[in-house]
């Protein structure tokens, strides 16, 4: 009986608490199909509310709970609005945990696999970008926008500089000792011709 009266006297303020979290989920709902700019606006006066009731709250666990959802906030700041912006990205982690499930389960098919290939985890954000806009808009094809090329050479740079690095790792994995020894070698020979 005692823990149960315990937790009635919490109630109020997670109720409380509550409420202001249902306020952010309702704003970023959007049913209103604002632009980002005043979602934006919105939220940052909301969380300026909340910082607000914070400093005003009776209860310092109720006022720290309301502080840290504010900085958490303001942490996703930066990506939260993209969403907003672009139909073709994922509004939720519901969506975006479809979209990669979604494309493991097509690779999979269509190479046999029974898991993903370890290659997505080293070209993935160039494998589910690409599949998601072949499945997004299939009748544009080929279109390249200007500058791709330039683009493309980068990432594919950045690629081969993670594959490198993964290759390293499994030489040494295999053969520690003259892994070392080549590396020695290199570093003790001179460095310019005598």
């Amino acid at each position: 009986m005692g823990l149960f009266l315990d937790l009635l006297r919490l109630w109020p303020p997670v109720r409380a608490t509550y409420r202001w979290v249902k306020r952010v989920a309702r704003l970023l709902e959007n049913k209103r199909k604002q632009p980002a700019k005043q979602v934006r606006r919105g939220l940052s006066a909301l969380l300026s509310k909340i910082r607000q009731a914070a400093d005003r709250a009776r209860d310092p666990p109720v006022a720290e709970q309301l502080r840290w959802f504010v900085k958490v906030t303001k942490s996703y700041w930066s990506g939260l609005f993209h969403c907003y912006i672009s139909a073709d990205i994922p509004r939720t982690n519901y969506d975006l945990e479809y979209l990669f499930g979604s494309h493991r389960y097509h690779e999979r098919r269509a190479s046999g696999r029974k898991q993903a290939s370890p290659g997505l985890v080293v070209q993935g954000s160039v494998r589910v970008v690409a599949s998601l806009a072949t499945r997004l808009r299939p009748e544009e094809g080929l279109k390249l926008r200007t500058g791709y090329v330039d683009d493309w050479q980068r990432l594919r740079a950045d690629l081969d500089k993670r594959r490198e690095s993964r290759r390293k790792q499994r030489r040494f994995r295999r053969d520690p000792a003259s892994y070392l020894s080549q590396l020695e070698e290199r570093c003790l020979s001179p460095s310019l011709p005598t």
